[in-house]
């Protein structure tokens, strides 16, 4: 076996997961590169490494109420065998925003955790429909406090900026304010029930609703087309958009490629590979919009192939790759919320991204305020 092998399967462990110890890379190589990249895209095993009851002995809080407790999160990321996907439900907590310091409710988040799991690597206008109705994000972005006759643009403009279209692209704007007020208006009567409550209260999910009597049923006009229009058109919409399939590939780059430009810039700062992001704009139509597809192109490309030491790893990367290749944290023991402290003091909290636009990467990472 090559060592040439060896290493191009530790830089796609490393990538598309948190990466390996020897004897795995090994094992991975004989089975050769192209059959590791479909194994990732369809795990067999979904084990999350570890009986639930036997951390629960260690950790009294990983009860039944509130096993989305970060130190959970990251034992799974650990022991995981499906590493892709714990690793696509990171990247997309860094892009579909959350934060567990407005929601407080850990029984909403392990929700919205797990529907990241369960929708991260298929369609994304699946996922773009699942996020907008998800209890932690209709409350986390006030949804559930815009009505017909008035409206909250909260959601309705983050889905545009930061979920979708982006800000703009080539020098020009992807949508324009009328766009957020009436894509506003679609998202009325999508909002929840039961509340969220904070902790140490109600441990009890909130469950998405949806109120025909508060939404807007009128006539909209957006990007360009008028229809009476509810949030599921407002999606069809924008999943069609070239913005959004530059949008979704760049970020796709930044996160297993190479550090792009930090998203507020990339308006007027051109994609770092064009051709790469081409290649995955044309997989994204191509493929109806399915992320695994897209997935399956960038790995076997030459040039995630040849993107060696081309991007700054983030905290938790950091952390829980190191922890992987120690092997030492198969089974929960006392010791393990101090290392888990360390991602937190590094600037990079699981379930806590700093706003809505999640964590700046790349260079910002060593820059003098986080090191």
């Amino acid at each position: 076996m090559a060592d040439n092998d060896i290493a191009l399967m530790a830089h796609l462990m490393r990538r598309a997961g948190f990466g390996a110890q020897y004897h795995e890379l090994e094992a991975r190589a004989e089975k050769g590169y192209e059959a590791t990249v479909e194994e990732l895209l369809h795990p067999e095993d979904n084990s999350n490494g570890m009986d639930l009851d036997l951390g629960e002995r260690y950790f009294i809080e990983w009860n039944h109420f509130i096993r989305c407790v970060p130190e959970y999160i990251a034992f799974r990321m650990i022991n995981s065998k499906s590493q892709l996907e714990e690793k696509m439900i990171l990247f997309w907590h860094g892009i579909l925003c959350t934060a567990d310091s407005k929601t407080q409710s850990q029984v909403t988040s392990h929700a919205e955790w797990e529907m990241l799991r369960r929708c991260g690597m298929g369609s994304f206008k699946d996922l773009l429909l699942e996020i907008s109705r998800d209890p932690a994000m209709v409350y986390f972005l006030d949804n559930c406090l815009s009505h017909k006759d008035e409206i909250n643009e909260n959601y309705g403009r983050e889905l545009l900026e930061l979920f979708s279209l982006g800000v703009g692209m080539d020098g020009k704007f992807n949508y324009t304010e009328d766009d957020v007020k009436e894509c506003a208006r679609a998202f009325t009567g999508w909002t929840i029930a039961n509340g969220i409550p904070g902790q140490p209260y109600g441990r009890y999910s909130s469950q998405f609703v949806y109120n025909p009597d508060d939404h807007d049923d009128g006539e909209k006009t957006f990007l360009g087309q008028t229809g009476n229009f509810n949030g599921e058109d407002i999606i069809d919409i924008i999943v069609k958009e070239p913005a959004t399939a530059r949008f979704i590939s760049r970020h796709m780059y930044n996160y297993f490629v190479a550090d792009e430009a930090q998203v507020p810039s990339w308006m007027d700062t051109p994609p770092r590979d064009p051709d790469t992001i081409k290649m995955l704009e044309d997989e994204y139509f191509r493929s109806n919009y399915n992320i695994r597809s897209m997935l399956r192109v960038l790995f076997n490309s030459d040039a995630f192939k040849n993107a060696r030491f081309s991007r700054i790893k983030g905290p938790i990367e950091t952390v829980i790759g190191t922890l992987r290749l120690v092997g030492d944290w198969t089974t929960p023991k006392p010791g393990f919320e101090a290392i888990f402290e360390e991602m937190k003091h590094m600037g990079q909290e699981i379930l806590n991204p700093p706003s809505v636009e999640g964590w700046h990467t790349g260079k910002e990472w060593i820059d003098g305020g986080t090191l």
